[in-house]
């Protein structure tokens, strides 16, 4: 048993490699390339800091769900409805009180859209994953048809909102022709400081992570196994929405068709991959920016930007593997 996780590693470690070496480019090279394509420059820390702020507040609401059992594929589509609410409301309400409204609003469509799986998987008992994956589909094409209808910038022939101004924007935490750092990250890290402490001291916080462990001791403790799962459900969407209103409000100003890349489905990786301590999201946000941002040199060297893809992919795997084997080594014990 113990030489299947090593065996894992080695083989998926291979896998990148050879995928590497079938476009004729030495691993040594491409890490080199990743490295300096993220890290090498201002120009390139920007880039993926900027990367790295959706991903660690989309890790936070992946992890608190995987802390009561539940698998959140759906922050996708609470991100997207997030972001679209928070521009609707900044675009009407001007400068901070708008920013602020955003914000709200974006954690509150977000929430909104997590209620109906987390009710089914409470009360029900489907499984979170199909209905999420299905809302997922919804909210994409909804946010697509209404920034393309009602919402869209009578100005632009592409789909997109009007582009928010001044005072409705987050101010940058750092400034300079060369590095610019939105105040974005910053409140990401403190969402994550805050996240932590409550997770650990609150009662809340323990009830969470008993449920998770195991639902039916729970409710022997006299836990409402049933609240606890749709309250996390429903946080984990607020989280999500609120990083979708922070994408809006600190980097790109607007909403618009194909909005996001797919950070909800990279923000999967980064919350298995912080394993049982939540601060790790922060080094597991910021590995997957730098391999987010790096990857676009990596194209220079004919390495396809989808090799991050299959990095991500068997991350995943490794992570679930060794989250599985804590798991069967506590039930043992």
């Amino acid at each position: 048993m113990n030489w299947r996780l090593p065996l894992l590693i080695f083989a998926c470690t291979a896998l990148i490699a050879g995928a590497i070496l079938l476009t004729g480019t030495s691993s040594l090279e491409a890490v080199s390339t990743l490295v300096k394509g993220s890290l090498g420059s201002p120009s390139a820390i920007a880039g993926t800091l900027r990367e790295t702020t959706p991903l660690l507040i989309l890790g936070i609401a992946v992890f608190l769900a995987l802390q009561a059992g539940l698998f959140n594929i759906g922050v996708e589509g609470q991100y997207l409805v997030g972001a679209l609410g928070c521009a609707a409301i900044a675009l009407k309400i001007p400068g901070v009180l708008g920013l602020i409204l955003g914000c709200i609003t974006g954690a509150v469509a977000g929430a909104l859209w997590a209620i109906p799986p987390g009710w089914i998987k409470a009360y029900r008992g489907g499984h979170e994953v199909i209905t999420t994956i299905m809302l997922n589909s919804i909210a994409g094409f909804l946010t697509t048809a209404l920034v393309a209808g009602p919402f869209k910038d009578p100005a632009q022939q592409s789909p997109t909102t009007a582009i928010l101004q001044g005072s409705s924007r987050l101010p940058w935490l750092y400034n300079s022709p060369e590095l610019q750092v939105s105040t974005g990250i910053l409140l990401g890290l403190l969402l994550l400081a805050a996240f932590a402490y409550w997770l650990r001291n609150y009662v809340a916080g323990y009830e969470l992570r008993a449920t998770g462990k195991n639902p039916r001791a729970a409710r022997l403790a006299g836990i409402d196994d049933k609240r606890v799962i749709l309250r996390a459900m429903v946080t984990s969407g607020a989280i999500a929405g609120f990083a979708g209103a922070v994408q809006v409000l600190g980097y790109e100003g607007r909403f618009y068709a194909d909005f996001s890349p797919g950070y909800g489905f990279t923000s999967l990786g980064v919350g298995l991959l912080a394993g049982s301590n939540p601060l790790a999201i922060a080094g597991s946000a910021l590995f997957f920016g730098i391999l987010g941002k790096g990857s676009s040199s990596l194209q220079l060297l004919g390495v396809p930007k989808g090799i991050s893809s299959l990095v991500l992919g068997c991350s995943i795997a490794v992570a679930a593997a060794i989250r599985y084997r804590r798991l069967a080594d506590r039930e043992e014990s």
